[in-house]
């Protein structure tokens, strides 16, 4: 939610981080900065050690390992973001919010350049048979929104949007079923049940395909392949554009990983629309 105050754009912190490999420990401190961009720009690197919980040796290798020459360069750097920000913040911040939404879009649309992890993305799932889909709390909707399309060409799509002791059985099934991979949604703020879930699912020996908010999110803990996509942070609520976007990007390369399946399936889901006269148009 903006309040009127300068708010570091979190794509902007990412941008710091892009193609960096990161220990699990530097990781913890990229979310660190990621979660509170604004105040970390007047923090020393005992107080990020603090709120990261590690130790102050490691938030200056930290520093060095995105090129700079200790935390204090690290950190003037991120001032120069706040003072960049407060410059653009002449629109409402409803504007701002569709604004940030663009600049997600524009990110991932870059990200795309690349198409190696995607690719093999739709080849895992696609080969998955059943496919279970998951995603609690926020991410549930994203999770019925995919499987809704992904069923018209997959056979047997499987969400996942319960947690407790249900997820687990339903995991449990979907592995029995025969699956060997599945989709998880994974937006802030980061449901324990989910990271339960996918901890077991890996144990099991499902390989995990993850559509997160940030490449340093927790689910590079557990997931073979991590599809970031930013989630917009400007209005009460999260904005999840880009993840959704990206979902249907991931669908996308499910159907070229099966293009004769998918043209049957579609053609026979059409034959079945137009009998039963289910649209208008």
């Amino acid at each position: 939610m903006n309040n009127g105050a300068a708010v570091v754009p979190v794509e902007r912190v990412l941008d710091l981080f892009h193609g960096v490999r990161l220990t699990p420990t530097q990781r913890r401190i990229a979310h660190c900065l990621v979660q509170h961009a604004t105040a970390a720009a007047y923090l020393s690197a005992a107080e990020v050690a603090e709120l990261a919980q590690v130790s102050q040796p490691s938030v200056t290798r930290f520093a060095m390992a995105l090129g700079f020459d200790g935390y204090p360069a690290l950190r003037r750097r991120l001032r120069e973001l706040n003072n960049t920000s407060t410059a653009e913040h002449a629109e409402n911040e409803l504007q701002r919010a569709v604004q940030a939404e663009r600049e997600n879009l524009a990110r991932l649309t870059e990200q795309l350049t690349d198409r190696e992890p995607i690719t093999a993305a739709g080849a895992l799932l696609a080969a998955s048979r059943p496919l279970p889909v998951v995603g609690l709390r926020a991410a549930a909707p994203l999770a019925a929104y995919f499987a809704y399309f992904a069923a018209k060409v997959h056979p047997d799509v499987r969400v996942l949007d319960d947690g407790g002791s249900l997820l687990t059985d339903r995991l449990e099934q979907a592995g029995a079923a025969g699956a060997s991979a599945l989709l998880a949604f994974l937006l802030p703020r980061y449901p324990r049940e989910t990271l339960d879930a996918l901890g077991e699912a890996r144990a099991a020996g499902l390989r995990i395909v993850a559509i997160t908010d940030s490449p340093v999110s927790p689910a590079t803990e557990y997931a073979d392949i991590v599809l970031p996509a930013a989630v917009g942070a400007h209005l009460v609520f999260d904005l999840h554009t880009a993840p959704m976007a990206l979902a249907m990007v991931v669908l996308q390369a499910i159907c070229d990983a099966m293009p004769a399946e998918t043209q049957r399936r579609l053609e026979a889901f059409e034959s079945s629309a137009a009998r039963r006269q289910l649209f208008l148009g």
